[in-house]
C-alpha cells in the first residue's frame, strides 16, 4: 500500500503563495494534486509522473509548479498569485502505474490540507 500525507495548507491573502508538500511511502509512479472547493466537485489541479510528464488544469496554469523528488517520493505544488477561487481542500493522490487511473479517482488518496485565500 501507498500512504500519503499532505501539509503546506494555510490562509493566505489574494495574490499570496503557499507550499504544499506529500510525502508518500511506498513505490508511485504518478502523483497528483486535486481540490474541492465549496459546492464545487472534485478536480485536477496538476499531475506529474517518474518520466517527467506534467499536466495542468486551465485554471492554474502560470501560477502553480508541480515537481516531484523521486529519490524522496516526495510531491509539491508551488502555488503562486492566489486567488479566492482557489480555495479548496487539496488533496494528494498517486498511482503505481498511471495517471489516467488517478484522475480517474483510482489509486491511492491522503486525507487533504486546507488552502483558504481571501479576497
Amino acid at each position: 500500500q501507498v500512504q500519503l500525507v499532505e501539509s503546506g495548507g494555510d490562509s493566505v491573502q489574494a495574490g499570496g503563495s503557499l507550499r504544499l508538500s506529500c510525502a508518500a511511502s511506498g513505490y508511485t509512479y504518478c502523483m497528483g494534486w486535486f481540490r474541492q472547493g465549496p459546492g464545487k466537485e472534485r478536480e485536477p489541479v496538476a499531475t506529474i509522473d517518474n518520466d517527467g510528464r506534467i499536466s495542468y488544469a486551465d485554471s492554474v496554469k502560470g501560477r502553480f509548479t508541480i515537481s516531484k523528488d523521486n529519490a524522496k517520493n516526495t510531491l509539491w505544488l508551488q502555488m503562486n498569485s492566489l486567488k479566492a477561487e482557489d480555495t479548496a481542500m487539496y488533496y494528494c493522490a498517486a498511482d503505481r502505474t498511471s495517471c489516467r487511473a488517478v484522475v480517474h479517482g483510482g489509486g491511492y488518496w491522503g486525507q487533504g490540507t486546507q488552502v483558504t485565500v481571501s479576497s
